[in-house]
């Protein structure tokens, strides 16, 4: 009888890990409904990158945005990808490889499979972003983004805030988009950055569309204080869906305005457990 009471005991753990096993399973063969900016789990893959990788992929994504290769090349960080079944859809480029180098910027992003370059930070003095240096922006991007073009790639910027400060009747966003030539320069939209500044996300997608390919899609923690200096707590970052920025509005304006890819970004601490929640809202808004 004891045995018998110690077995049945047991069954209720065995059946908990199967549970847990099949969500697993589950997660890995379901797809996420989106992409993942593997920026998000930066200190994780800072300790362990091929670990780090299959955390990805047992999340279910299929796609991704590259910000870095954590001490690999990028013929041995494409291996990986390509070893987890991720397909990097774009890749990070700072400004000053933009200006000095937009070949070898091209090469890599080829190397890795991506279709995609984005430029998310315009260099400027402190919290003074000003006309000049957007135009200076401006100038870069297109030069590069021809180049990127000829290579059979796409240049996207990522706004940041500081960018709509006023400008003549608009705003120096508005300048940019203005003077970009669409043939070369585009945009990713990061709708926590619009929105931190005193934007709406929607409302700029309507205004152009078709200029924003992608979209970086992050939630804030309400009553989060905005600025236009490009600066936010990290820890601000929340669960999708649970925040003041409207995810649910945007996924679905975006199909209408021309986005073509989202990436989940979240970068606070908490990420690793936020982003499989974020995963299943977006699940909810995506049928």
């Amino acid at each position: 009888m004891h045995q018998l009471r110690t077995c049945l005991t047991k069954i209720p753990v065995a059946i908990l890990a199967l549970f847990s096993l099949q969500q697993s399973i589950n997660a890995q063969s379901t797809p996420a409904p989106v992409g993942l900016e593997l920026y998000s789990l930066r200190d994780q893959f800072a300790k362990d990158v091929p670990g780090t990788m299959k955390k990805v992929k047992a999340m279910g994504f299929r796609e991704v945005e590259v910000a870095g290769t954590y001490g690999l090349s990028v013929p041995e960080f494409r291996k990986l990808l390509d070893a987890n079944g991720i397909k990097a859809i774009s890749t990070g480029s700072d400004f000053k490889r933009l200006q000095e180098n937009p070949k070898a910027v091209a090469d890599e992003a080829k190397a890795l499979g991506a279709k995609y370059v984005v430029c998310a930070w315009v260099p400027h003095n402190g919290d003074n972003f000003t006309i000049e240096d957007a135009k200076k922006a401006v100038d870069v991007f297109n030069k590069a983004g021809k180049v990127l073009k000829e290579n059979g790639l796409q240049f996207c910027y990522h706004a940041h805030g500081y960018e709509f400060r006023p400008y003549e009747k608009g705003t120096l966003f508005d300048y940019m988009a203005a003077h970009m030539d669409p043939k070369y320069a585009n945009f990713e939209m990061d709708i926590f950055w619009v929105k931190h500044p005193g934007q709406d996300p929607v409302a700029l997608l309507k205004k152009y569309p078709n200029r924003f390919p992608l979209s970086h899609l992050k939630d804030r923690k309400p009553g989060t204080p905005g600025n236009q200096n490009g600066e936010a707590d990290v820890e601000t970052n929340v669960v999708l869906g649970a925040g003041d920025v409207g995810v649910a509005e945007f996924m679905k304006a975006a199909p209408k305005y021309g986005v073509k890819y989202h990436f989940i970004e979240d970068e606070a601490s908490r990420s690793e457990q936020q982003i499989p929640k974020s995963v299943a809202f977006l699940r909810t808004v995506m049928k």
